[in-house]
């Protein structure tokens, strides 16, 4: 492969912010919510020190540029303030029940939910920028759960921060590339959302498997790259064939100019390995005939 990601939760540095939280055996995140003027005014009062949140992060990621060289490209990724929102407010992953604690905070407490927003921008920011100093080359910014929102809901709560982050990172690292990604949902898939995240600030656009290639290529402007977009699906459930095929077309669209070849979402915990090996297989092949 020609990059190297940690994976490290997005909620990893929550504890260092003052926010605990647990995750069982099955997955269930709970969270002590931040709901009130007197918790937000907690939260904004506890000092985050972004080179002593995460030590093992720091020590991961220098490791792993030792380790890896000149042979790959080391990546490291944060949650963006609003996703990361939806947890302090939901208490848990707000998938489970439509996000209802913050479409309130949203319609009748805005200016909590701005001040959560606000701080995660800061500590974020600073957690990205500890990041690239500890080895990472790239930083990917993830909204995951931005895509419930409306456009107007989106612009308020979602971009104005995702700006504010990535100008932040840019600020102290102009030259490291962030790439950004949001999940397909109910305002984001098919391309919805791409003129807007265009308008971020990052150097890439990572797209996901609902929209066409091309069609995302047409909307995006030349000079922002691009990465995706192969149906996780697909390569979990196609034939040799079938990978081959769609990811060709990718390549076609990328023509080698401004584009990551990667999937449209994370890979499916059940994908068999060779699928997988035989398409990161196919892509060097691909470009090397070039």
């Amino acid at each position: 492969v020609d990059g190297v990601i940690l994976f490290s939760d997005i909620l990893t540095p929550l504890p260092a912010m003052g926010v605990d939280f647990s995750i069982s055996e099955g997955g269930a995140i709970e969270i002590s919510p931040i709901r009130t003027e007197e918790d937000l005014i907690k939260f904004q009062n506890y000092e985050f020190n972004a080179d002593t949140a995460c030590p093992f992060v720091g020590e991961t990621l220098t490791n792993l540029r030792q380790a890896v060289g000149n042979k790959a490209t080391v990546l490291g990724f944060i949650g963006l303030p609003f996703t990361l929102a939806t947890y302090l407010v939901e208490g848990k992953t707000g998938t489970t029940s439509g996000f209802a604690q913050v479409a309130d905070m949203r319609t009748n407490n805005p200016q909590i939910l701005h001040g959560i927003l606000e701080i995660l921008a800061k500590n974020i920011a600073d957690y990205a920028s500890y990041q690239i100093r500890s080895g990472a080359q790239v930083i990917q910014v993830f909204d995951s759960w931005a895509g419930h929102l409306d456009e107007s809901a989106f612009i308020e709560f979602a971009m104005k921060y995702q700006k504010q982050v990535i100008s932040s990172i840019k600020a102290r690292h102009p030259d490291t590339p962030i790439i950004i990604y949001m999940a397909p949902d109910t305002y984001s898939k098919n391309g919805q959302r791409l003129s807007l995240l265009a308008e971020t600030g990052a150097d890439i656009v990572s797209i996901d498997h609902t929209i066409d290639l091309q069609e995302a290529r047409n909307i995006i402007p030349d000079h922002i790259g691009i990465q995706g977009n192969l149906d996780p699906h697909i390569l979990r459930d196609g034939s040799h064939d079938q990978i081959r095929a769609v990811t060709e077309k990718c390549l076609k669209v990328g023509n080698g100019k401004h584009h990551i070849m990667n999937l449209g979402h994370g890979i499916e915990a059940t994908t068999p390995e060779e699928n997988a090996a035989f398409f990161v297989n196919y892509v060097h092949e691909f470009i090397h005939q070039r």
